[in-house]
């Protein structure tokens, strides 16, 4: 079957975040949203079509999680991935940056210091802070748009009594597919130190180029032992509003610590329909997933292409996995607060301000590209025309 990604679809009044909050945020209804990332793509026929059958039935009421809840995570875990992943080492959370949180509250008390990697997805930041532990920062290297790890300084961070790390995989908004050598030497580093690992591999179906995702835990049993890898079909297949993700564990104590928390706090009963939508696409998703890759590849090559031509004051981060392009600002010589407010007020787009995700994030902005080609190439003549009538010169 031959899926529509250029089909358009009108989301305002549908209580989308994307869309219904940009007057609030932005001051503006009247702009292009590219800041939240979820996708404009319609949900797959499959998935839709399971929830539907599940809501003709007459009674919504409390509901478990069935055995093959799980197994269709563990297979599909198996299929994309090669990990061997155990369904009774599988568990629940209401999202990835919830299970941020709860694994804070989990494996960590006040004062421990938690490291993640700026700039980073900006959740990381407040469920450490708010929770009293101590952020710890190893800022990514950027060289001219292609970021790697500063091992020397991540070793002489965890060997100061780094307790845990959230490690962004793939990297959110930089883009990046960790490499075996990369995520080779993590574990070595983390296994030296006893370092606790919070995976978040959220964007692990959409790896781009040929890129592929290797899930940290599967390097071997020691590194297992020490990490929860977290993981979703919502960016992978649009379901972010139905509130369902996993973790997956190797060590049962670790689960059980989560576990407990868990039930204080009362929320592992889960959604219904999340449940539903997340088998089907498990069960369903593999033709759906590389039609979309293989759009999300144009939308990028499209960008790529367009700034090379028309913006050449933008610098574009490379792109290996995720529908998140990472841009440069910095030529055109506006400090953070002023580009955002060119880009709503002149060019009428809404991006994520780079300074949102940390130290290194200034004179940046996240883009979301998932969406139908035209909205994108309506995006950037705006961009385009708005910068070659201010920034006359400097084109």
């Amino acid at each position: 079957m031959k899926y529509d990604f250029d089909k358009i679809i009108n989301r305002k009044d549908t209580d989308s975040v994307k869309y219904d909050l940009l007057k609030p945020f932005f001051g503006s209804e009247d702009i292009i949203p590219l800041w939240v990332a979820d996708m404009d793509f319609e949900v797959p026929p499959f998935v839709r079509e399971a929830v539907i059958e599940r809501a003709k039935h007459e009674i919504y009421g409390y509901t478990i999680r069935p055995a093959r809840f799980y197994e269709s995570i563990a297979t599909w875990m198996k299929k994309r991935h090669n990990w061997d992943v155990k369904p009774s080492l599988i568990d629940f959370s209401p999202g990835v940056v919830p299970a941020l949180v709860l694994s804070v509250l989990a494996y960590t008390m006040p004062g421990d210091r938690i490291l993640v990697q700026s700039p980073v997805y900006f959740p990381f930041f407040s469920s450490i802070e708010n929770h009293d532990r101590i952020l710890v920062n190893n800022q990514l290297i950027d060289s001219e748009g292609v970021y790697s790890i500063d091992f020397d300084d991540l070793e002489k961070k965890f060997s100061d009594g780094v307790k845990m790390m959230m490690f962004c995989h793939p990297h959110n908004p930089v883009g990046r597919a960790w490499t075996m050598e990369e995520l080779t030497k993590l574990s070595e580093l983390a296994i030296k130190y006893d370092v606790l690992i919070l995976s978040d591999e959220i964007h692990s179906d959409l790896l781009l180029f040929g890129h592929r995702h290797i899930p940290l835990a599967s390097l071997g049993p020691e590194i297992a032992s020490r990490t929860i890898t977290c993981i979703a079909p919502s960016k992978t297949f649009n379901l972010a509003g139905l509130h369902t993700s996993a973790l997956v564990f190797e060590d049962g104590k670790l689960k059980k610590l989560y576990e407990k928390v868990l039930e204080n706090i009362h929320v592992g009963g889960g959604n219904l329909f999340g449940f539903v939508a997340l088998e089907a696409a498990y069960n369903y998703g593999e033709e759906w997933l590389k039609q979309l890759i293989q759009y999300l590849e144009g939308n990028f090559t499209f960008l790529a292409e367009y700034i090379e031509k028309e913006l050449p004051l933008v610098r574009l981060s490379k792109l290996e996995a995720t529908y998140l392009a990472w841009m440069n600002f910095e030529a055109i010589g506006l400090e953070d607060e002023e580009l955002m407010k060119f880009m709503v007020e002149t060019a009428g787009l809404a991006f994520l301000n780079g300074s949102r995700f940390g130290e290194g994030g200034e004179q940046y902005l996240r883009m979301n590209i998932a969406m139908p080609r035209s909205v994108l190439k309506e995006a950037l003549d705006k961009m385009s025309d708005a910068m070659g009538k201010a920034f006359p010169k400097k084109v």
